[in-house]
């Protein structure tokens, strides 16, 4: 037993040494990829999903790749409703952009996700940044780090390059945003189910999510 955690001890510290390599090694950040744009054309993208279109409740999260509390989120409710909600066909999740000015690479973060959407792999790299969630806590620049995260969400390496080098998808990100200040939206993660705004004094649970789904599919009937 004391070897089982001595090992894992040497895992994490390599995991650590890891991470702040790939965060100290790396290229500057593309302007292109982390800042809006100063014209911003809506090109008919509403986000990401997950789930059958003919779901009859759908769930609109506003995210900020870089806030915690929705990493928490992420983390710790979301595979609970994927299984129990979304897998059912009961749920559809749609997610929209909301990077903060606060955060210093949400805006990029947000592009990477993206950049992988583009290959059909944005759950892929929301997991991906959510589940290594230490790089926002260090502000140095992800550059690499996302690069291989990219890789690890199975997407083309030379392809996610160029997105993020000619920042494609910045002003969608950024219509995302501005959609998402006249719905008033002022943090994240922040949820519509069915056009309205759920109001919670909490992080709302897989519990809660499930009540809520169940009693609007009740109403239907």
């Amino acid at each position: 037993m004391n070897r089982f955690y001595v090992m894992l001890g040497v895992l994490t510290l390599a995991l650590g040494a890891m991470l702040v390599y790939l965060l100290q090694n790396n290229p500057s950040a593309p302007r292109a990829a982390t800042e809006a744009p100063a014209t911003v054309i809506d090109d008919g993208f509403r986000g990401d999903t997950l789930g059958s279109d003919k779901a009859p409740v759908e769930v609109v999260e506003y995210v900020d790749f870089e806030c915690p509390v929705c990493a928490s989120f992420a983390v710790v409710q979301l595979p609970t409703i994927k299984a129990q909600l979304i897998a059912t066909g009961k749920v559809r999740w749609r997610y929209r952009d909301f990077p903060l000015s606060i955060h210093k690479y949400s805006f990029f973060a947000a592009h990477a996700a993206q950049c992988a959407g583009e290959q059909g792999k944005f759950a892929e790299m929301h997991d991906q940044l959510f589940g290594n969630h230490r790089w926002a806590q260090t502000g140095q620049n992800p550059t690499g780090l996302f690069r291989e995260l990219a890789k690890a969400a199975g997407v083309d390496v030379a392809r996610y390059n160029a997105c993020m080098t000619s920042g494609r998808y910045a002003a969608r990100i950024e219509f995302s945003r501005q959609e998402g200040l006249q719905r008033n939206v002022n943090g994240t993660p922040t949820f519509f189910v069915n056009g309205t705004e759920l109001h919670s004094s909490r992080l709302p649970t897989s519990d809660d999510f499930k009540r809520l789904a169940d009693s609007l599919a009740t109403r239907r009937k």
